[in-house]
């Protein structure tokens, strides 16, 4: 199991893997999204939340802006998955990333740590809002293009 964050190296491209961050709302189902895309379409590919919440329509406009979709896609939480197995967790908040690590304490499931900022924190105009939330995407899709499409050197 690996809590280096994003600095670790592994030796080949996880087969599955999960996106986790507090509600499902924002940071996961965006690293899904982008994920999926960025990656050969035999990896498996989902996200949860530690607690579900409520879609968020700014999460939309941003991906929308990049040619992706959630499409019908609801919050989930691990318990809503009908697969448990991972070969890497990637959590993005540091409630995840407890719970990622108390799950997975008895597994061989490798898990890194991204910390992302949580763009409902901005609280100016709609612009300076949707700005936050393009920051993260911008990031997440830095470190998987990063991490796992490009891989170890």
């Amino acid at each position: 199991m690996d809590e280096g964050g994003v600095g670790s190296r592994r030796s080949s491209r996880p087969g599955a893997i999960l996106f986790m961050c507090g509600q499902n709302v924002i940071r996961s189902p965006m690293a899904e999204a982008i994920a999926r895309q960025a990656l050969p379409s035999g990896t498996w590919v989902a996200s949860a939340g530690v607690k579900k919440g409520e879609r968020d329509p700014f999460v939309d406009v941003v991906l929308d802006e990049i040619g992706l979709s959630l499409g019908r896609r609801q919050p989930q939480t691990l318990e809503d998955m009908a697969d448990d197995f991972f070969d890497l967790v990637v959590t993005l908040t540091p409630e995840a990333h407890h719970a990622a690590l108390e799950l997975t304490r008895h597994s061989a499931v490798e898990v890194e740590y991204w910390p992302m900022p949580d763009p409902t924190v901005e609280t100016g105009s709609r612009e300076q809002r949707l700005s936050a939330y393009r920051d993260v995407r911008d990031r997440l899709t830095k470190l998987i293009r990063e991490r796992l499409v490009l891989g170890p050197d």
